[in-house]
């Protein structure tokens, strides 16, 4: 991949709502080899290997923003969400969120942040309501009566809550409990969202809704969200900044566009001609590019970024185009090579 590091995020002189200094996370496993021999002897005397989830990593985010936090399976993403929820204290390092030190976990701090995984949305008793849940919640983090009608009633508006407030959280389905889970952790407006895979297992009707709800909730209340999700769409439709992590080292922090540019140095242009314009047609389409798919009577072929317009131009002056499209390859399919061919 080559070395994709920045410099560090420059966000003037307004101060950071999460900074990262050389957090780094090192478990101790045990180690033990099959058989029952190697079973007894490690009662007697145990192998024990480190395993470094984080490694110096040191970020910065800027209130307001939302970061995507990308990497392949086992990256770090999760512990560093955690770590910087305050769940886990790092081997070494620092960090602050509002100003806080997560892992001190004082109440001042836990009012302003929200971890919310899409494995495990709602975290309440099954036989109670979403509405007892919502009360409840409102109630451990002292949210006004005031303030909890405004903060509830902007919830249930924006994910469609008013059908499951008198439904048992047993009852919900998995996009129910989703949609009920973020109006769970989102009722004390935290200023700070860690996200982790909130997408996760639903279908596309909710997950357009999680997508449109967490756009329009940044923007109304300028919350500071840290999103890790495989789901390359929740990345290109909420994010315009990503880091990337491997192996727990940082590997880029910068816009998506530029990532994008730099890991797919082209475009494809997609183009269908005229039926019928001429018998036995055949475009030689490697004349053009290196054609990748050929779908429903469309041709996408991939060229070089910087010679995508004047091939177009050629599509069009030497043969009967009725459509053609320029676009950038899909982020899901870039990012899986990447993931794929590994990180230096």
């Amino acid at each position: 991949m080559g070395d994709l590091r920045r410099a560090g995020a420059q966000h003037g002189t307004v101060e950071p709502a999460i900074v990262a200094r050389e957090l780094s996370m090192v478990y101790r496993a045990t180690v033990r080899p099959p058989g029952l021999r190697a079973a007894a002897r490690s009662l007697v005397r145990r192998q024990i290997r480190e395993v470094r989830a984080v490694e110096s990593l040191s970020i910065e985010i800027g209130p307001g923003e939302v970061v995507g936090f990308l990497g392949p399976n086992g990256a770090g993403k999760t512990t560093t969400l955690k770590i910087l929820a305050g769940v886990l204290h790092p081997t070494s390092g620092s960090a602050t969120v509002a100003g806080f030190t997560p892992w001190r976990r004082q109440y001042a701090y836990l009012r302003q942040i929200a971890l919310i995984r899409g494995s495990r949305p709602l975290d309440a008793p099954i036989d109670i309501t979403v509405a007892d849940a919502l009360r409840f919640q409102a109630l451990v983090y002292e949210v006004p009566d005031g303030e909890y009608r405004r903060n509830l009633g902007l919830l249930t508006e924006m994910l469609s809550l008013g059908p499951l407030l008198s439904r048992q959280l047993r009852g919900l389905s998995l996009g129910e409990r989703m949609r009920a889970g973020l109006a769970h952790a989102l009722l004390y407006r935290p200023r700070v969202l860690f996200l982790d895979e909130p997408t996760l297992g639903l279908d596309v009707s909710v997950t357009a809704l999680v997508r449109r709800f967490l756009s329009d909730y940044s923007g109304e209340t300028g919350a500071t969200i840290l999103l890790t999700s495989h789901y390359m769409a929740d990345v290109e439709s909420l994010c315009r900044r990503v880091v990337l992590i491997d192996r727990g080292v940082l590997r880029y922090d910068g816009s998506l566009a530029a990532l994008a540019a730099r890991l797919a140095p082209f475009k494809l242009l997609t183009v269908a001609v005229e039926e019928g314009s001429g018998e036995g047609l055949r475009p030689d389409w490697s004349a053009f590019g290196d054609p990748v798919e050929a779908l429903d009577g469309k041709v996408s072929i991939r060229v070089p970024r910087d010679q995508a317009a004047a091939t177009a131009a050629r599509l069009l002056a030497q043969l009967p185009v009725v459509d053609l499209t320029v676009t950038d390859p899909p982020l899901e399919a870039v990012m899986d090579e990447l993931y794929r061919a590994g990180a230096p």
